[in-house]
């Protein structure tokens, strides 16, 4: 089974992304940047949900660590957040992330289908 790690502060949104996908994918769940980097460079996932706004390192700095990383360099990184602005997506996009996705998740069908072509892209 591929494994999505989620780095969501929230605990309720972590929740919400793990009842969505957990039936396809194995779950690994983070409330933080640091406490993610620890365990994903010695297990990479197929892909990565993470909060842009996150306690301590933010997302963008967890991306840069990421993209860093020998094992974990190209996998793919979906940013999440939930004030999303007029020309976010384009920001995140250009600063290396993979996908964007703004919170709530109106269209879970689109979210998922987004999520499958992301993990497929790995392999």
């Amino acid at each position: 089974m591929r494994k999505i790690a989620i780095i969501e502060d929230a605990e309720d949104s972590r929740d919400v992304l793990y009842y969505m996908l957990r039936d396809e994918f194995k779950i690994l769940r983070y409330s933080n940047g640091e406490e993610a980097l620890r365990h994903l460079s010695q297990d990479a996932p197929d892909l990565i949900i993470m909060d842009i706004w996150l306690p301590g390192m933010d997302g963008l700095e967890v991306l840069t660590r990421v993209r860093e990383d020998v094992r974990l360099g190209n996998v793919p990184v979906l940013a999440l957040t939930a004030n999303a602005m007029s020309g976010d997506r384009e920001k995140y996009l250009a600063a290396g992330f993979d996908e964007y996705a703004s919170k709530p998740i109106v269209n879970i069908d689109e979210f998922t289908r987004t999520i499958r072509v992301l993990v497929a892209s790995q392999h």
